[in-house]
């Protein structure tokens, strides 16, 4: 019994670590300075059509820096499973119902992750001549894909929308193990 107690004692330190761990770097990220491009990446569309709340996060969050910054758009992710459009499609539709014009809002529709969103999105970044993305992606997913970015040899900065504060324990959770994924993929070098 007391070897199950330390252990599980063991197990919720860790936890509590790794959401610990990942709050701290989604508070920390580099300026925003120089972003010549913002890059929106997917989240789930709903069987009707319209965005799943993160997603419609994202997309606000994504439209309040278009509107400081001017820069055009690239919305990231393929049709997945149950949904009737890929998403980087129902977000430019978004973008574009919001007033964008049209040669601002560029969709992406073939990256089915992360990294695929930084590959595909860093040749359409290229081909407009485009040098540093603000990557707008969930509050606790930033740090994340700033580690792909970097990888992929994308330059950028990000911005996070806000989770939904009920969420935070096991997005954070979820997220910390992601990162130790992450790490053992990348030989714990980012």
């Amino acid at each position: 019994m007391t070897a199950f107690l330390v252990l599980a004692a063991l197990v919720a330190l860790l936890c509590l670590c790794l959401i610990l761990a990942v709050w701290v770097l989604e508070t920390h990220l580099p300026s925003e300075e120089g972003s010549d491009v913002i890059l929106v990446l997917g989240a789930q569309v709903k069987p009707d059509g319209t965005p799943s709340i993160a997603l419609e996060r994202r997309m606000t969050t994504a439209l309040g820096a278009y509107r400081e910054l001017q820069r055009p758009i690239i919305c990231c992710g393929a049709r997945g499973v149950n949904e009737p459009a890929p998403e980087g499609e129902v977000m430019r539709n978004w973008f574009l119902s919001q007033g964008c014009p049209e040669g601002d809002v560029i969709a992406e529709t073939g990256s089915f992750n992360t990294r695929e969103n930084l590959v595909n999105a860093k040749a359409i970044m290229q081909a407009r001549g485009c040098k540093r993305a603000l990557i707008v992606t969930s509050d606790y997913h930033v740090p994340r894909a700033l580690a792909l970015a970097r990888q992929e040899g994308v330059d950028a900065s990000g911005r996070g929308s806000p989770s939904k504060p009920q969420y935070f324990l096991r997005n954070h959770l979820r997220e910390g193990l992601s990162w130790i994924k992450f790490l053992m993929e990348s030989g714990w070098h980012i």
